[in-house]
């Protein structure tokens, strides 16, 4: 207990608290999300778990606190990074990772001369307010065989444009007032494209077959994988 109030006070000092998207996040991951919430974490984390294998130096931003890293973490080097020192908290406590405060939205001098094997972005492109400088800088971050993988909800899935058909964003990605990005399949292939040579996303939902032969129209959500930087 008091390791964690200790490393909470040191990692709210190290950002002077003068963010007010800290806060928005502090208080939108303890009313909204709770400890240990991802969805599908058991389908992403073994993809993502399977694409890095170890022996790996890996970036999971937006990592709150490691719901989804635990997949990551064993016999990698792994650092995390969040704007939400609360969350960090108890991920450094729970598992063997470094964790910074570090606003995506900012200068990324938390992490600057560091390069590696894989950047793990789960659920975090839609938060961003510019999405495409974000993957910039990943790619930046990125050994030259590194990899860029992570997931975003289908924004446009069927179910989601009949309900915005009748005026309604309940049980949509648009309920979430903190998704400020929305991406359909084509638009999310595009926006990685333009820096990937190497893109494939995978449809993940429900009814999981359909979710791979119908991705745009069937998924919940998407999982990318993207490789050899442009």
């Amino acid at each position: 207990m008091w390791f964690g109030i200790i490393a909470l006070i040191y990692l709210r000092g190290d950002l002077q608290m003068n963010n007010p998207l800290q806060t928005i996040y502090e208080e939108h991951h303890a009313k909204n999300r709770g400890e240990n919430f991802s969805l599908l974490e058991k389908e992403r984390g073994e993809i993502f778990s399977l694409m890095i294998g170890e022996g790996k130096k890996v970036l999971d931003i937006g990592c709150r606190d490691g719901a989804l890293t635990k997949y990551i973490v064993k016999g990698n080097h792994v650092v995390g990074v969040d704007i939400d020192a609360i969350s960090l908290a108890r991920a450094r406590e729970n598992f063997d990772m470094e964790t910074r405060i570090v606003d995506l939205n900012g200068s990324w001098d938390e992490i600057a001369g560091e390069f590696f094997d894989a950047i793990v972005a789960g659920e975090i492109l839609e938060h961003l307010y510019y999405p495409e400088k974000v993957i910039l800088r990943i790619v930046r971050h990125l050994k030259p065989k590194g990899v860029f993988m992570g997931s975003v909800p289908n924004a446009f899935s069927l179910k989601h444009r009949l309900r915005y058909l009748l005026g309604r964003k309940r049980f949509t990605p648009l309920e979430d007032l903190t998704h400020i990005n929305h991406f359909s399949f084509q638009e999310l292939r595009a926006i990685l494209s333009r820096q990937f040579y190497d893109v494939k996303i995978i449809g993940l939902g429900r009814f999981s077959f359909l979710s791979k032969m119908l991705p745009s129209l069937i998924a919940f959500d998407f999982i990318f994988v993207a490789k050899s930087p442009r």
